[in-house]
Parts: structure tokens; C-alpha cells; sequence
């Protein structure tokens, strides 16, 4: 298998105030002393921080939360891949189950909006994943595989694209799967994505994300075919994020 730098990437959510600033920038400190190694880091405030992360966070990379699928128009209170990439980011997560539930956002819509993201020079964090029930069913693979062919952008490249496992019953829950289960899903999506983009797919990260935290990253980023961690509520304060990244120093 190809060496792939990992990305560890956090997802603030609806979180942080200019006050938040100051937990980015102890992130940016620790990436340029070397205490994530070799990883990428990437932190994903809200659209009201981007600017100002992008200018703060020297070391490390910035990201949108989401994007409207046209580069601009009559769509109040939407935003553009190319605002985002004007802004200062570099990176855009796409069809997060958050994103899929709140707001019915289907595979084509989630397709249209990375595509928009590959346009504007942005790469694309496309999230897949599955429920509860769909788990306890057994439609696990069925599920992921389906919003794999539907959500990933046409003519993306390892360079351009990022796949984010979030089983959406470990989301914010405290719930994780075992090390087997993130294995064999994540197995799986690099097996699909061999089959969709030949000469690619085995380069694309895939990251894993559902209640990663300090006490279980080890194990987690060390299992076969996991390039990295999308962390939520973790990612919020440099202390818990850097105890995720620093697996990789």
C-alpha cells in the first residue's frame, strides 16, 4: 500500500467565537514544534472564523464546515466553495450525517457540492456512514458502498479528495465500534475506491470519525486503512485535539 500522510482533521461545528482563536492558535504552536509528526493538521471552525483561523494558524490547514453547490447566486445565507477558498481555506467537508439529516441533503447533493469544491481549488471531505438501525440490520457495507457511488465527485484525485467514516450512531454519543469493525469498513471503502478511481483510490485517505478522543486514538489510527481521524467535540480545545494528532509524532 502506498504511504499516506495522515490527516487529522477537526470539525468544530457550530462552535467557537473569536474568543475561540486562542485554542487554534496553541493548535498551530504545537504543529510547528513538531508534536503532530508527520501529520497534516486541519482544524474546520465556522464560516465567521475562517478568515481569521486562516490567518492565525500558520502551519496548518483551514477548512469549511459545507458549501452550496453553485459558485454564487439568490441562495441567502448559503456559501460558496469559492468564498470559502477566497476566505482562506484550503479544505471543505461534504455530506456529513449532520449535514444528510438536518437538512436531507441526498448523495447527488452531496456529489454536486464537492464537485463545486474541486472547482474552486478546494479539497473535498466527503463523509459517509451509516445509523444505528442500518448497523443492527446488517446493511452496514450496502449503506457506505451506496453513498460512495452516489456522494464522491467525478474526476477527483487522491490530491483533491478525503473520505471520512462516520458511523452516525458514534457520533457525539460516546459509542464506538471495535477496532474489527472500523477494519472491515475501512477495507471495504478502500476496495471501492480502488474500483472507482484506478491508479487513485489506494492513495485516498480515509479518515475515520465517531467519538475519537485521546484514550482511544492509538488504537484507532492504527488500524489498517485509517489515514487520519475527522473529530468533533475533541477537536474544540488544543489539549484534547493534540492528544489525537500527536499519534503520529
Amino acid at each position: 500500500m502506498t504511504d499516506i500522510r495522515p490527516l487529522a482533521a477537526g470539525n468544530w461545528k457550530m462552535n467557537g467565537l473569536r474568543a475561540s482563536l486562542g485554542e487554534l492558535e496553541a493548535i498551530a504552536s504545537a504543529v510547528r514544534a513538531g508534536e503532530t509528526g508527520r501529520a497534516e493538521v486541519l482544524i474546520c471552525p465556522p464560516a465567521t472564523l475562517i478568515a481569521a483561523a486562516a490567518q492565525a494558524g500558520g502551519g496548518m490547514a483551514i477548512g469549511g464546515q459545507d458549501c452550496h453547490a453553485a459558485a454564487s447566486g439568490a441562495h441567502t445565507g448559503d456559501i460558496s466553495a469559492q468564498m470559502l477558498r477566497d476566505a482562506g481555506a484550503t479544505y471543505v467537508i461534504v455530506g456529513h450525517s449532520e449535514r444528510r439529516a438536518d437538512h436531507g441533503e441526498s448523495d447527488q447533493m452531496v456529489r454536486d457540492k464537492a464537485e463545486a469544491a474541486l472547482r474552486a481549488g478546494l479539497t473535498a471531505i466527503v463523509c459517509v456512514g451509516e445509523t444505528r438501525d442500518q448497523r443492527e440490520s446488517g446493511q452496514t457495507l450496502a449503506v457506505v458502498g451506496s453513498q460512495i457511488a452516489g456522494s464522491l465527485p467525478h474526476d477527483a484525485t487522491a490530491a483533491t479528495l478525503v473520505v471520512a467514516y462516520e458511523p452516525v450512531w458514534a457520533i457525539g454519543t460516546g459509542l464506538t465500534p471495535t477496532a474489527a469493525d472500523v477494519a472491515e469498513v475501512h477495507a471495504f471503502i478502500r476496495h471501492e475506491l480502488i474500483d472507482l478511481m484506478p491508479g487513485e483510490g489506494e492513495k485516498v485517505r480515509i479518515l475515520y470519525g465517531g467519538s475519537v478522543k485521546p484514550a482511544n486514538a492509538v488504537e484507532l489510527m492504527g488500524v489498517e486503512n485509517v489515514n487520519g481521524a475527522l473529530v468533533g467535540g475533541a477537536s474544540l480545545t488544543a489539549k484534547d485535539f493534540l492528544g489525537i494528532a500527536g499519534v503520529y509524532k
